[in-house]
């Protein structure tokens, strides 16, 4: 069960990685949930000051990610279809086979936005820039926290690689 649980948690890290730029994943609570899983596992010790510690990092990272590009997006006079328009960008940045367009879709969502709320062509530009800086700056704080919660993870690993190691061999004998 215990290289089960490691297995499951290391595939959650690495999704939460990969949430800290998705809209749809909330990247750090994912993570957060494949650090309990490493914790509850035989092999590691149960250290629930470090799992508060790391929950409430990621509770706190969520909330914010959520406030962040509505900040960035008021503060240079952008509207919610700003907002709307840089996760639309954002999707459709992903997907689309162009280069960097995980950086340039949001930004065009929001300046087609902010176009589509009868903003003039400066205020649409300016409104898209806060966004996309708010879309930057909420992306780069969630990936910094998935990034340490990972090495977390991995340090963990190492560290009771013994145990892991036991707990491995014992399946095959």
């Amino acid at each position: 069960m215990d290289i089960a649980l490691l297995i499951i948690g290391f595939i959650l890290c690495l999704v939460g990685v990969i949430g800290s730029f998705l809209p749809i994943l909330p990247g750090p609570p994912i993570s957060w949930v494949g650090l309990l899983l490493l914790h509850l596992t035989a092999a590691v010790t149960d250290n629930w000051v470090l799992l508060g510690i790391t929950g409430g990092i990621a509770i706190i990272v969520f909330a914010l990610d959520y406030i962040i590009p509505a900040i960035g997006t008021k503060k240079f006079g952008g509207t919610r279809a700003g907002m709307i328009g840089t996760t639309i960008g954002l999707i459709v940045g992903i997907l689309a086979p162009i280069p960097f367009g995980i950086i340039i879709g949001p930004f065009v969502g929001a300046f087609l936005g902010e176009l589509s709320n009868k903003a003039d062509n400066k205020t649409a530009l300016k409104a898209a820039f806060g966004s996309f800086l708010g879309f930057l700056t909420g992306a780069f704080m969630k990936f910094v926290v998935t990034m340490i919660f990972l090495g977390i993870y991995i340090k963990t690993v190492w560290v009771n690689g013994e145990a892991f190691k036991e707990a491995l061999l014992s399946i095959f004998n």
